[in-house]
């Protein structure tokens, strides 16, 4: 059997797990909202949902890492599904017990799920080939990542937002259908895997260079380092702007809730074009100038967004999309470029930089709690000029 078709069925099987989390991340956004009316507590509060689901990425991906260093990709997988399951349909009954806290304790082991498929599934698709392509492969990957956070606001719109009651039982029961069909489908994932053939793959094979590396710590891997950086503002900034999407359009176009995560979900299918788009650049420009490229036109669409122009400014909201939609894997393959031996460690770090998502989305809040939702999005648009500089100049450094 040829490398390609060896690696051609573990390439898409691994690709549908990008699909599976992107729904998770996505109904974050729906959910902040949601609960803010729900049970009448702050912007800042609602971020827990955040919080919660971005720490866990923090705590195990480290041990998700390790995991996988022992037992292989598959078997790192496999925990994954089997955590995302397991917390997905514990939603059904934390929800009947109305409880906000048990709520965010069936969110933690979700996503303890996707800590665990985020740090096998990149590294995974980065060396499932020519490592000459891996950004482009990877970037193709997270393309269907793309489908999956299209789901989360139509999904939300149609059952969390779709409820005509506004109390605290049917505002939680309103969350528990799509929990409860996304888990019985992981574990139907899970299943395949299972029986399913996936190869082991060597990553120090992969370095073109091994001599250059031979005996070099990780952290001292400068190209890694700056990764982890521009991966925790990535991440934080996508978690502040993801999660107050509709906060911001319901207040400047007085727009209702479902009809705002529907528009975030048209927001999701430019997501999804930009990352096809991007891997077809990539062709053509290098990827870490494209992210540089990219990353400047966010922070002049952000900008825009601070004005608070109306219209203009949720169409400039709408664009970045567009541009954010290669941060996270060209960063990801950027930073685990050539670390050889180092690959799986290094993956877990970089997996680790998603705390961010926790991180700032409460800063965010309080500062729009404090002044206005528009005042608050200059805290992104800063952290994207450092991704700016990582795409122009740290990722070329070694």
């Amino acid at each position: 059997m040829s490398t390609k078709n060896k690696y051609l069925i573990p390439f898409v099987l691994v690709t549908s797990l990008f699909f599976l989390w992107g729904f998770a991340i996505s109904m974050l956004d729906v959910l902040n909202k949601h609960f803010q009316e729900t049970l009448n507590i702050s912007i800042a509060e609602s971020a827990w949902v955040q919080v919660v689901t971005f720490g866990a990425y923090f705590l195990m991906a480290l041990p998700a890492g390790y995991f996988m260093k022992k037992f292989g990709y598959k078997k790192g997988i496999l925990a994954g599904l089997l955590l995302y399951a397991g917390g997905a349909l514990l939603v059904y009954p934390v929800t009947e017990a109305q409880s906000w806290g048990l709520f965010l304790v069936a969110l933690f082991i979700l996503a303890c799920g996707l800590a665990f498929l985020e740090t096998a599934a990149n590294p995974y698709a980065t060396v499932l080939g020519p490592r000459e392509s891996s950004e482009q492969r990877l970037n193709l990957a997270q393309s269907f990542n793309g489908v999956g956070v299209i789901t989360g606001p139509l999904v939300g719109g149609l059952f969390v937002f779709g409820a005509t009651s506004q109390t605290v039982q049917e505002g939680f029961r309103s969350v528990q259908t799509p929990y409860i069909i996304v888990g019985l489908v992981v574990l139907m994932v899970a299943v395949l895997f299972y029986f399913t053939p996936m190869p082991e793959v060597e990553e120090e094979t992969l370095v073109a260079d091994k001599q250059s590396h031979t005996g070099r710590k990780l952290w001292a891997h400068k190209h890694f380092s700056f990764a982890v950086l521009a991966q925790f503002l990535n991440v934080g900034a996508q978690g502040c702007i993801w999660g107050f999407f509709i906060n911001y359009t319901t207040d400047t176009l007085g727009i209702s809730n479902q009809e705002a995560s529907f528009l975030q979900a048209i927001g999701m299918v430019i997501f999804m074009a930009g990352r096809f788009l991007g891997t077809f650049l990539m062709k053509y420009v290098k990827p870490h100038k494209l992210l540089g490229y990219y990353s400047v036109s966010i922070v002049a669409l952000l900008l825009i967004v601070t004005g608070h122009f109306g219209k203009v400014s949720v169409g400039a909201l709408m664009v970045f999309y567009l541009f954010q939609s290669i941060t996270f894997p060209t960063i990801f393959a950027l930073g685990v470029k050539d670390l050889g031996s180092l690959t799986k460690n290094g993956s877990s770090y970089i997996i680790m930089g998603i705390v961010g998502g926790a991180v700032f989305p409460p800063i965010m809040g309080a500062i729009a709690d404090s002044t206005s939702m528009a005042t608050a999005f200059i805290l992104p648009t800063l952290m994207f000029a450092y991704i700016a500089w990582y795409g122009f100049r740290g990722s070329q450094l070694t």
